[in-house]
């Protein structure tokens, strides 16, 4: 947190503001070298085919560091994200690994992560400042078999290797559900992976759509407890902002005046629709990485935490610098240790501060 002096749109000049950076990334595979025989992570071990030796580990963590000690610093210098979720990441081991590294262990991380029945072990985790969030609840949320929808993570797996708790669950990642204390005011975070467009955006939308409806209940359940509940909803959603999972079964709105009591706000529902993007393919970009907030979030009373802006985070060290790939990002591929296949996104709150 720092105290900036500077102008909203909606106060007055010359106050001052307490801001708070929230962000999400997907880390694209983070993984130690260890072979992990509960799931598929051959790939990355010294044998396989990543080659993944313990100097390409750390230089991946070093990696990541660097980029979540700069998430937001425009706006919000000297200050790595209060909260970032995570995805793609192995275990817990890999994220004690990260919040070691150099330029983020003064930042006291802490932790909260399950593992999911992702047949790869890949799973969502949230960091946050110990000093400025204080963590109540947390849970995983399973997405569950249904008659209307099927993950294309399942098609290939049987639950008879899993452990008794992953029965009838899809194999696919958790949705990650906190709900903490963020300077003094209770906020709720999710973090999603949902299902990825293996097979075509077609063929695999079933399984989005089932998390998707998964993800309006956690948020539903939130608002019934509390209609004015602060909800911070980020992940990958492997589907950009104008998709039907996202404007139809979520009902999300590309504009704040549009936003209903009860309902969400995506702030890169704009930034799609001017060409921006958080991962490229074929020449194609999209947004697929998002934030995307509750409507009490969106109050002008800067009395307690709200909505200032939104962003991507895509500094010019985390994307290819020539070639047939230039400007896309520098994820790690032909030996060398990138960063991600994907830029991190984040949103700023803001309040009042002490005068």
């Amino acid at each position: 947190m720092v105290i900036l002096i500077f102008g909203v749109n909606v106060c007055a000049q010359d106050k001052k503001y307490k801001v708070q950076t929230i962000a999400f990334y997907n880390v694209e595979n983070l993984y130690d070298t260890i072979n992990d025989t509960k799931v598929n992570d051959e790939e990355f071990t010294p044998n396989g085919k990543q080659y993944w030796t313990a100097a390409k580990y750390q230089k991946k963590l070093a990696n990541l560091a660097h980029v979540i000690a700069g998430i937001g610093s425009g706006d919000n210098p000297n200050n790595s994200p209060v909260i970032i979720g995570l995805a793609e990441v192995e275990n817990r081991g890999v994220l004690e690994d990260l919040i070691k590294q150099q330029l983020l262990i003064e930042k006291d991380y802490g932790i909260v992560h399950f593992d999911s029945p992702d047949r790869r072990g890949s799973d969502v985790a949230l960091l946050y400042q110990k000093k400025l969030f204080k963590p109540i609840s947390y849970k995983n949320v399973g997405l569950y078999k249904t008659t209307t929808a099927v993950a294309e993570e399942e098609t290939d797996e049987t639950t008879e290797d899993k452990p008794d708790t992953y029965k009838g669950r899809l194999f696919t990642r958790d949705q990650l559900l906190v709900t903490g204390m963020l300077d003094g005011e209770e906020v709720s975070f999710i973090v999603n992976h949902w299902p990825s467009r293996s097979g075509g955006e077609k063929k695999s939308s079933p399984g989005r759509e089932a998390a998707a409806v998964l993800n309006r209940k956690i948020i539903d359940s939130l608002y019934y407890i509390n209609p004015l509940a602060k909800i911070v909803n980020m992940g990958d959603f492997n589907d950009g902002p104008y998709n039907n999972t996202l404007k139809k079964t979520l009902g999300t709105k590309g504009y704040k005046d549009d936003v209903k009591p009860g309902g969400l706000f995506n702030p890169m529902e704009k930034m799609s629709k001017e060409g921006d993007g958080t991962l490229a393919y074929y020449d194609s970009w999209d947004i697929f990485d998002q934030i995307i907030i509750s409507q009490p979030l969106l109050g002008k009373d800067y009395s307690s935490y709200h909505y200032w802006k939104a962003g991507i985070y895509n500094p010019v060290f985390i994307k290819q610098g020539s070639g047939k790939y230039s400007e896309y990002p520098l994820r790690t591929a032909n030996g060398e240790v990138g960063f991600s296949d994907h830029f991190p996104v984040y949103i700023y709150l803001i309040k009042e501060g002490k005068k």
